[in-house]
């Protein structure tokens, strides 16, 4: 068999049997941790484009949209995906050379319920998901090659689909073949100036691989030496590796971590430390000469003014979650790293762009050789009364040595998600994502669909078709004519 065949029998034989009470465990923190990024995110501005999009293009409404509405599967796949991922506060894993955001994947599985599956069809399809994309991760980072890790996404993506919707080996594995082959993504959507694209790139790839899924099941085929035939993955991205699908089980989700704080993954070390010494101190911006952030050089590279570029030019959302000096200044003005430290105002005002300035980033080799299996880093405080406070962290809580339990995602999600809905609602969709393995997924779509018609008032899609300055899940305005 190919390698694109063996994966595809991996797809094949998970069950949810295969799944540890452990992992079933992690991966309801992981669904209810994504839900509430993707509860909190309705209203963002790219978040507004995209249903006014779906709203004028239409689409058999065979899946429900969170916050309201139905649409076709790849539409509501790249709506979905589209929420969990914008905020850029759900769930990563890491790998020596590659990070990626393995929840990403929740918005296409989600689709799947055009199979009709149950809750527990719904895990293993996400299950198979997560091995997919984590392992790749693992044997095959690309992220020094100039690609994105959406490109393992693909993969990942077309195999979590290919579950949900029961296809057979050979669909499977063309379905894989199709993704892999036509959606290899440039790194460039994360260096420089940050566009709206480092958060839609995964779901424009949820989107594509989702679609391009469904045709393998209508019987389109594809190259099947994806990897390793002349041209393909091995030989034009990856180089050679190995893994042995005959061995993989489903457990890689007990490796990923989830975030305490809304900012890029690398940095959430650094902010528990900073925030520490606050509390412990009582510091404020205004007795601060000057910060030294020393850490691992992945987190250095991407956030810390590395080899992605400058990282003290902050002027929009997506800067301002990719620069780690802005991360550490806002935390110490606000004490917190949340959605809203991210508000336009907020990342304008002189206080942080002026503290983001005192905030200075370096590699250290030791620190490099310890990640991923820690994230190590040490947060110098210079005071300008002459003291220097220091705190050292090897991990956060959220991190696969320090997990985050239930209740404190259901803390999260209850954040997020309060400004959204009413208590109610959340309760049902606590409880629903607890019991996920008793109900249909259907019974989750449907809650997701009613959070804005259960806390507003929902523009039909002709009014948006007129005006795709309303978003779904925002009040109108009656008064107003709106």
């Amino acid at each position: 068999m190919t390698y694109v065949e063996q994966m595809a029998g991996f797809v094949g034989r998970a069950s949810y049997d295969d799944l540890s009470e452990n992992a079933r465990r992690q991966f309801k923190i992981r669904v209810l941790d994504a839900v509430g990024c993707a509860i909190g995110a309705l209203g963002g501005e790219p978040i507004r484009a995209i249903q006014a999009q779906v709203a004028d293009f239409g689409g058999a409404a065979h899946c429900a949209l969170i916050g309201g509405g139905r649409t076709a599967p790849d539409r509501a796949a790249f709506h979905n995906s589209a929420l969990v991922r914008y905020l850029d506060f759900n769930d990563s894993y890491l790998a020596k050379g590659e990070t990626c955001h393995p929840s990403d994947n929740l918005g296409a599985v989600l689709a799947a319920e055009y199979a009709k599956g149950s809750g527990r069809d719904l895990l293993t399809a996400l299950a198979v998901s997560y091995q997919v994309q984590c392992r790749l991760s693992d044997a095959a980072p690309v992220r020094a090659k100039g690609f994105d890790h959406t490109t393992q996404g693909a993969y990942a993506v077309a195999a979590g689909v290919s579950k949900a919707l029961r296809l057979d080996h050979a669909q499977t594995a063309h379905a894989i073949a199709i993704c892999g082959t036509a959606l290899n993504a440039l790194r460039v959507t994360r260096t420089g100036a940050l566009s709206h694209w480092k958060g839609l790139a995964f779901p424009h790839t949820a989107f594509c691989a989702t679609h391009a899924t469904f045709l393998a099941m209508r019987g389109v085929t594809g190259p099947l030496e994806v990897f390793e035939g002349n041209k393909g993955f091995m030989d034009a991205i990856a180089g050679r590796f190995e893994i042995n699908w005959d061995r993989e089980d489903l457990e890689r989700v007990t490796r990923t971590i989830v975030k305490k704080y809304n900012a890029e993954i690398h940095s959430q070390s650094a902010l528990e430390g900073v925030l520490d010494l606050k509390q412990e101190h009582g510091f404020t911006a205004s007795d601060v000469q000057r910060i030294e952030i020393e850490i691992f050089d992945v987190a250095y590279h991407i956030i810390g003014g590395g080899e992605e570029g400058d990282k003290t030019l902050v002027r929009t959302k997506e800067q301002a979650d990719h620069s780690l000096p802005y991360l550490i200044a806002v935390a110490v003005l606000d004490g917190q790293v949340m959605p809203e430290q991210y508000e336009s105002a907020r990342i304008a005002r002189p206080d942080v762009q002026t503290l983001l300035r005192k905030v200075s980033v370096s590699a250290l080799d030791d620190y490099s050789r310890r990640f991923p299996e820690e994230m190590p880093c040490r947060v110098t405080v210079h005071l300008s009364d002459g003291r220097r406070l220091v705190q050292e962290k090897r991990d956060y809580e959220g991190f696969h040595t320090r997990p985050m339990v239930w209740e404190t995602v259901v803390e999260k999600f209850e954040r997020l998600s309060s400004g959204r809905t009413d208590p109610g609602l959340r309760r049902q969709i606590v409880q629903a994502v607890d019991q996920l393995e008793s109900i249909q997924a259907a019974d989750l779509a449907q809650l997701l669909e009613r959070v804005a018609k259960n806390r507003t008032q929902v523009a039909a899609p002709e009014e948006l078709r007129l005006n795709s300055s309303i978003p779904y899940g925002e009040e109108i305005d009656h008064d107003s004519g709106c």
